[in-house]
């Protein structure tokens, strides 16, 4: 995870180095209880980012995806603030 912090916006960067998510699923990212074609067992609950979009909404920030199968992904969050 990196954290940076600019005069009026901090961004948060998360990277994993996991099954990535499929180009078909990513559209559908934000949506309650939508899972993954590729998760197998993996637990879960299709919860996380949908949940995660919702709270960066309410502080209006931006929230965005890349990720790459058998690479991994990376969750950017951006917040501004005036001080």
């Amino acid at each position: 995870m990196t954290l940076t912090c600019q005069e009026q916006e901090v961004i948060f960067k998360i990277k994993d180095s996991g099954i990535g998510i499929p180009l078909e699923d990513q559209r559908h990212l934000f949506e309650l209880f939508h899972r993954g074609g590729n998760i197998g067992n993996i637990p879960g609950t299709g919860l996380g980012l949908s949940v995660v979009k919702k709270c960066v909404d309410v502080q209006g920030g931006k929230i965005s995806v890349t990720s790459e199968v058998g690479v991994g992904t990376t969750v950017t969050v951006s917040i501004s603030w005036i001080p």
